[in-house]
């Protein structure tokens, strides 16, 4: 096996569904596991979300659903995107339940299914402040009943989405809320239109931890399962089941999550860098003193971003190199220090990019690199974009 390879540990995702399990009680729980199960694998997180009680999973394309029928998976997997009309055959083929928020989409699955020979289950979705996807809260009663009218489609619930429930912020807090209240409103108008709007459903990961009101019958955590939660869930002691105010935000119960991925390789070679000699692409590192280089193989096609070189490090044996010059497409390096200053390194050592350090040959995690989400900190983004990002170049290895 390639010496770059990121580790998923299964036994943490079916941890993480449990904990929110444990949080909401008798709800339902979606799992999404589009892009891969955010860079994870998605047909063995798939099986393992499900052997944790999950109710349903979620892809975002008709060729990621298909991938998990061909795996065997019989679950119920909502469409969270609007396929085109190639697709539709596929879509209904492969017994997926769309989100549909059109009039024309409804009456072409409609028409598909029927085609078929098939009764497909779709769920509505409402535009309620997210401004991308969805109807308007006050057409909802007219679309659920052109669902109706359609003797191949069946309603199974109705769905938002919410812009900023990860924020704890009062403005924010305050938004969320509006949506709230506009969802609301329209599933009332379906019910008042005589009917039975199925499964309803808002609530993400940021509305799993700050907004208990917006669980409704089911929820959709994504990157909380795979081990993150909102920049305001960090843990502390308030009591399950209540806020807290902290200064001007407030913050809920932290819900015991470990993230999900680690990214590992090992040292491929070590060298002596001289004094006042400098390297890798544009020569922006230059050894301070004779200096001992450890070179790794993993590089921007791995999905470890340019933006780290000279900006992370990593663990060899318990203790933390900064990476050296900028990093390559295959390659980077980290600076070992002057020669005889720690432990020796060899090739073949294990080399922790991002993670506690808890894998196979790792060292001691007494000095680990950080996780995606403090790599996802020093390039101003957001950890779903690191897991998201390692390449299919990287072997996942299931432990």
């Amino acid at each position: 096996m390639r010496a770059t390879r990121a580790l998923v540990y299964v036994d943490r995702f079916r941890l993480n569904i449990r904990a929110v399990a444990a949080r909401i009680g008798r709800r339902r729980i979606c799992v999404p596991v589009k892009a891969d199960a955010y860079g994870h694998g998605a047909l063995p997180l798939a099986r393992a979300a499900l052997e944790a009680g999950a109710d349903c999973l979620a892809v975002a394309l008709v060729q990621e659903g298909e991938e998990l029928r061909q795996g065997g998976v019989r679950a119920p997997i909502l469409l969270f995107s609007q396929t085109l009309g190639e697709e539709l055959e596929d879509l209904v083929r492969a017994d997926l339940c769309p989100l549909v928020w059109e009039g024309a989409y409804i009456d072409a699955l409609g028409e598909a299914a029927l085609r078929a020979g098939r009764e497909l289950v779709v769920h509505l979705k409402l535009d309620t402040g997210m401004g991308r996807a969805g109807c308007p809260p006050e057409e909802a009663a007219a679309l659920a009943g052109r669902v109706l009218s359609h003797r191949a489609l069946r309603l199974g619930g109705v769905a938002t989405h919410l812009a900023v429930s990860d924020s704890p912020s009062p403005e924010d807090r305050a938004y969320t809320g509006a949506q709230l209240g506009r969802f609301r409103a329209a599933i009332q108008a379906i019910r008042d239109a005589g009917i039975d709007p199925g499964i309803i459903h808002a609530a993400n990961s940021g509305a799993l931890c700050f907004h208990p009101d917006a669980w409704f019958d089911m929820v959709r955590p994504g990157i909380l399962l795979y081990g993150y939660g909102p920049p305001g869930a960090a843990p502390n002691d308030t009591a399950p089941g209540g806020d807290s105010a902290r200064s001007d935000t407030l913050r809920p119960p932290a819900i015991p999550v470990r993230p999900v991925m680690e990214l590992h390789s090992q040292v491929a070679a070590v060298k002596l860098i001289r004094r006042g000699e400098s390297v890798s692409y544009g020569r922006t590192w230059t050894a301070p003193e004779d200096s001992l280089a450890a070179l790794v193989p993993a590089g921007y096609a791995d999905g470890l971003r340019r933006g780290l070189s000279n900006n992370w490090q990593m663990g060899i044996g318990g203790r933390l190199y900064p990476v050296a010059g900028r990093i390559c497409m295959d390659q980077c390096l980290l600076n070992l220090g002057r020669p005889g200053s720690g432990p020796p390194v060899s090739p073949g050592e294990e080399v922790v990019i991002f993670g506690e350090g808890a894998g196979p040959a790792a060292g001691s995690i007494a000095a680990a690199p950080g996780d995606a989400a403090a790599m996802a900190e020093k390039l101003g983004t957001i950890p779903y974009e690191i897991t998201c990002g390692i390449s299919k170049r990287v072997p996942r290895v299931y432990l």
